[in-house]
């Protein structure tokens, strides 16, 4: 599908002329029409060849019908295929939705709010995006015969007046309209700060259906640049630095959890992290070619801003973007030449900066408001924030976050601050959570600093008394956390921001009164006093259960255990041979009734936890048949090895598959846990 750079009528060629972020990639693609616009694999395109395919596309949408300013929903994985959508969607005079189909569920739950004119995927994706509903589905790739049906140019029409909807990243996500003017204003006033060239290529980290993807293509494609797109689906932390150092990406747009697994990978030695700190550089460096590093989506402190800044050569900026859905992702930035002078406590602030050229910043009851870059009325975003006497805003949390304490709403985010000072802890969140009879305990999530590695048991993350002592007259006693989760990794959505609904509720909490047993160091999980009978029951039933086995046997399988053929020293050895499999036997069995609830704790998910534990059931228990119908049948006796290899040993084999793709596979929440 593949098109020349052959001249092909634009579908808005009679619209009166006016500046607008499609304007601005056209005069690119005439311009420029055989400079690299998109490089992807497969999917690479020129400018030439990426406005002729978005005008083939924006002809079909036409003859389809689509009324001026019509919603056109977008769900693909493929995102060189989304970049022609939204292309071909304004030049339709349409607006354009960019859905979720990699997320289940996401797709037709966002899409149930929209009243879309059509919704354009490919067929792998369509059952993804049904929600019941009649839409009208188009097929990417169906507009390749358009332009030879319909050769002239399209009806003239009115200019819309918006550009896309985009969804929020709050809870409960609803659609904003970002109209043309706020788009074009925003892409101005990052243009303003960031100085883009046309030898720039841009690579995005967000997902397709998030703000800093939606309006952050304009950046690229409107600036003369290339914009780089992973193969299908999101970029992982392998594939981002591969494409970084084999394209020679100039300019990331990413969270701040992407810009560490880019910059501070895992098997690297963790950096102190403070400004003015040597970091050495890696020669094979894949960022090495990096002029730009744009963060936003989440808070960065201080200190992590001259961490990443260290690890990129000289000259190279990093930029700390805070912006809003309706703002079109602009509003404040930072970097550090912004700074005044050295300031104390780098781990503790997290700097916004000033607004963007058109923007404005405002406080209203300790609430941060911004004012859109194209004049519009300022927009209270939900986060706390103060003016700092150097003329720079500092974030302090959002109000979302706040927790009841004490009759008193509490913000986390200072105390959060507070404990990742400590030198061991890269992140910290802190929740209020349940512990019964209707008692709340302060809880910590804790993980370590960007490429300090995964944490595992008896590393330096510190626990619940290392942690007070910490923190022990910095905050009142009461807001002291008594419980600590150690997290391989905050939990994260789709936008990169920490996701507090998605922290695990820590194992065995209890109530406050209830007395705690610790049962080894410093690093051993809390237990409650039913530990030890559990695990005295569950051995005691192991015994019991494969003595009677043992009983059994030759009930079930006369002969099976007869030594008196064996010459010595085997037969003692066959004889300890059938008490193990029995203990194994009576081991399955208490495994059937105890193992399943330690196993969800886990968090691998129901369905393999559940194939998981029968799998180490019938590996436990299969011995004991198995091998004494083994023994009972002939050596020749081909029908019954046959039959016994089939029931025993094929089903050990994919029990042991189980096992081990359940063992492999990375839990949904794994953390460690000091109470």
């Amino acid at each position: 599908m593949t098109q020349g750079s052959e001249s092909v009528p634009s579908a808005r060629s009679s619209r009166p002329a006016a500046d607008s972020v499609l304007d601005r990639f056209e005069r690119w693609a005439r311009d420029t029409p055989k400079a690299r616009a998109v490089t992807a694999v497969p999917g690479s395109l020129t400018y030439g060849e990426l406005d002729v395919r978005a005008n083939r596309l924006a002809h079909h949408l036409l003859a389809a019908g689509l009324p001026p300013g019509g919603l056109v929903a977008i769900g693909t994985a493929r995102q060189t295929e989304i970049v022609v959508a939204m292309l071909a969607t304004l030049k339709a005079g349409g607006a354009y939705a960019v859905l979720d189909v990699e997320t289940s569920g996401s797709g037709p739950r966002r899409l149930a709010t929209l009243e879309p004119f059509a919704v354009l995927t490919h067929a792998a994706h369509q059952a993804r995006l049904d929600d019941g509903r009649d839409l009208r589905f188009i097929r990417l790739g169906a507009e390749a015969g358009a332009i030879g049906e319909r050769p002239g140019e399209p009806p003239a029409r009115a200019g819309a007046r918006d550009a896309l909807f985009q969804f929020t990243g709050a809870a409960e996500p609803r659609a904003v309209v970002v109209t043309h003017a706020l788009l074009l204003a925003a892409l101005e006033a990052w243009e303003a700060v960031a100085r883009p060239t046309p030898e720039d290529r841009h690579l995005i980290t967000a997902g397709s259906d998030v703000t800093a993807f939606t309006t952050g293509w304009t950046r690229a494609l409107c600036s003369g640049g290339t914009l780089v797109l992973p193969d299908r689906g999101p970029w992982t932390p392998d594939t981002l630095r591969a494409a970084v150092g084999t394209e020679r990406v100039t300019v990331v747009h990413t969270d701040p959890a992407g810009a560490a697994r880019l910059l501070l990978p895992e098997h690297e030695t963790p950096l102190a992290a403070r400004p003015g700190t040597p970091v050495p550089r890696q020669g094979d460096d894949p960022a090495r070619s990096v002029r730009l590093l744009h963060i936003t989506g989440d808070r960065l402190h201080l200190d992590q801003q001259a961490a990443l800044q260290a690890r990129l050569r000289t000259g190279a900026r990093v930029l700390n973007v805070y912006g809003s859905t309706e703002t079109a992702g602009v509003g404040t930035w930072f970097e550090l030449s912004q700074l005044p002078g050295p300031l104390d406590a780098p781990e503790e602030l997290s700097l916004i900066g000033t607004p963007f050229p058109g923007c404005r910043a405002e406080l209203r009851d300790g609430q941060l408001y911004l004012g859109p870059p194209d004049g519009g009325d300022a927009i209270p975003t939900g986060d706390l924030a103060r003016a700092r006497p150097d003329g720079l805003w500092e974030f302090g949390g959002r109000i979302r976050d706040r927790v009841p304490l004490d009759g008193h709403p509490f913000d986390p985010h200072p105390l959060e601050a507070l404990i990742r000072s400590h030198e061991h802890i890269g992140a910290a969140l802190v929740a209020e959570v349940e512990v019964g009879r209707g008692a709340r305990r302060l809880v910590a999530y804790i993980c370590p600093p960007p490429g300090g590695g995964t944490w595992l048991p008896g590393g330096d993350l510190p626990g619940s008394d290392q942690l007070r002592d910490h923190l022990r007259g910095k905050v009142p006693e009461e807001r002291i956390p008594r419980t600590v989760v150690r997290l391989r990794a905050l939990p994260r959505n789709t936008a990169g921001q920490e996701d507090r609904a998605a922290l695990p509720r820590p194992p065995r909490l209890t109530d406050p009164a209830t007395p705690v047993r610790r049962t080894g160091g410093k690093y051993s999980p809390a237990t409650g006093g039913s530990e030890f009978p559990i695990g005295c029951a569950t051995g005691c039933g192991s015994i019991v259960f494969g003595f009677m086995a043992l009983i059994f046997t030759d009930v079930l399988w006369p002969g099976s255990t007869e030594l008196a053929g064996i010459p010595a020293p085997w037969a003692p050895l066959f004889f300890v041979l059938h008490l193990c499999e029995c203990l194994a036997f009576g081991t399955g069995l208490m495994f059937l009734f105890t193992g399943r609830p330690r196993m969800r704790e886990q968090g691998r998910g129901a369905g393999l936890t559940a194939a998981a534990h029968l799998a180490v059931v019938y590996l436990l228990v299969a011995w004991w048949p198995q091998d004494n119908l083994y023994r009972l049948a002939a050596k020749h006796d081909w029908p019954r090895q046959a039959a016994l290899v089939y029931a025993f040993n094929i089903p050990l084999m994919i029990a042991g598959a189980v096992v081990a793709a359940y063992l492999i596979r990375k839990p949904a929440s794994a953390f460690d846990f000091d109470d």
